[in-house]
């Protein structure tokens, strides 16, 4: 055996052991009902969802299972979380228990729209009353429903997101050997992402914020890119902050994606890092073809209108260190929202206070000192980090 394979195998259990989501369930409702005093209860959040999957029919608890959908299904789930929730963590019940409301993050409702307009209706509303924002997450390979209702509730809740959380959950398998199951499901998820995305733009809402996880920025992406080619490509100036962290994206293929959408007005942000071993495996899979993710030269894509932080020297919440961007939220929040970033990028190079800023607040994040490298269409800044 040589040593690309043998390299491949040691990556591919490693995935198998940690995976790209939470623990190995997929259940999302509890058996049975838990009560808890309200007082350990930190916070209830309605997350808005629309999804290619299909809805579970062998275990209702599931919600939405593997299964690809022809057509969109939309609903919304109320999902608790406890006051002992550390920032970054996602506290769950293991196996099948039923989650402990006063312990873990809990599902308490789910409620299923009859069609795009019912929910148009109602992420709408929830726009209008909680300050004209939306928050669009779509999660990245080997997720199961429940895992992107609960990594979009720690984001919203750890980030204190002044706006409307909404999933956009692609038929993953939720399997670590389904890699070509969940391209293939991502590439089926274009055109629904589009008109979720447009959907939105058609309420009242100012600004269409979107963090994208792994093979989930492809699906942005190319969501992206043919509202580019129907000439909409900001959704008449209400698209946001466009985050893709940790993108499971050829270079080249993200490369010419980018040509075709032009320089954004607002810079996007990547997240990437040197030691993200879940897009070596992907990398060592394309032909030793290096990923956005974790490619060497930040400065030849962000040449192309990108932002890009460097978060090698962080150390991550996993073993395969892919999941940075929600292990340190805060990070999240200072790119996209306190800093205003990337629109406080578009016009000008960053102040010295900006750069500052973000120095405390990474220090803040990672509690260690570190160095992180930010380099935008203009320059490149090294930030060093210190708690």
């Amino acid at each position: 055996m040589n040593e690309r394979w043998k390299t491949v195998l040691v990556l591919a259990f490693a995935l198998a052991a940690a995976g790209c989501a939470g623990p190995n369930t997929h259940d999302l409702l509890n058996k049975t009902t838990v009560s808890v005093p309200a007082s350990d209860i930190a916070a209830t959040h309605e997350i808005f969802v629309a999804t290619t999957r299909k809805q579970a029919t062998k275990d209702p608890r599931q919600v939405f299972d593997g299964d690809r959908s022809l057509t969109t299904s939309y609903a919304r789930v109320d999902v608790t979380v406890p006051k002992v929730h550390q920032v970054g963590a996602i506290e769950r019940a293991k196996g099948s228990a039923n989650s402990n409301p006063a312990k873990q993050f809990t599902a308490t409702d789910v409620v299923h729209y009859g069609d795009a307009s019912q929910f148009a209706k109602a992420v709408g509303a929830n726009i209008a009353m909680n300050g004209d924002r939306a928050l669009v997450f779509v999660h990245g390979f080997n997720n199961g429903f429940d895992d992107g209702v609960y990594r979009l509730t720690q984001i919203a809740h750890d980030t204190e997101y002044p706006g409307t959380p909404i999933l956009f959950s692609w038929a993953s398998s939720g399997k670590t050997t389904g890699y070509i199951y969940d391209k293939d499901s991502a590439n089926a998820a274009r055109d629904d992402l589009e008109a979720t995305l447009r959907m939105l733009a058609k309420t009242k809402v100012k600004s269409i914020d979107i963090i994208a996880h792994s093979m989930g920025t492809w699906v942005t992406m190319e969501a992206l890119r043919q509202l580019a080619i129907t000439g909409d490509r900001d959704l008449d100036g209400k698209l946001g902050r466009v985050v893709l962290a940790s993108p499971d994206i050829d270079v080249d293929v993200f490369k010419k994606q980018m040509i075709r959408y032009g320089k954004p007005d607002r810079p996007f942000v990547i997240l990437l890092s040197a030691d993200d071993r879940a897009l070596r495996l992907s990398s060592l899979l394309s032909g030793d073809k290096p990923r956005v993710g974790d490619y060497g030269n930040a400065a030849d894509i962000a040449s192309y209108g990108v932002v890009v932080a460097d978060l090698s020297q962080i150390k991550g919440g996993d073993r395969l260190n892919h999941a940075k961007f929600a292990d340190n939220p805060f990070l999240v929040q200072l790119l996209g929202d306190r800093l205003r970033a990337p629109a406080g990028l578009a016009s000008d190079e960053p102040t010295q206070g900006q750069i500052d800023n973000l120095g405390r607040g990474l220090g803040k994040a990672v509690g260690s000192v570190a160095e992180v490298i930010i380099t935008t269409p203009f320059k490149v800044l090294t930030i060093a980090t210190g708690g």
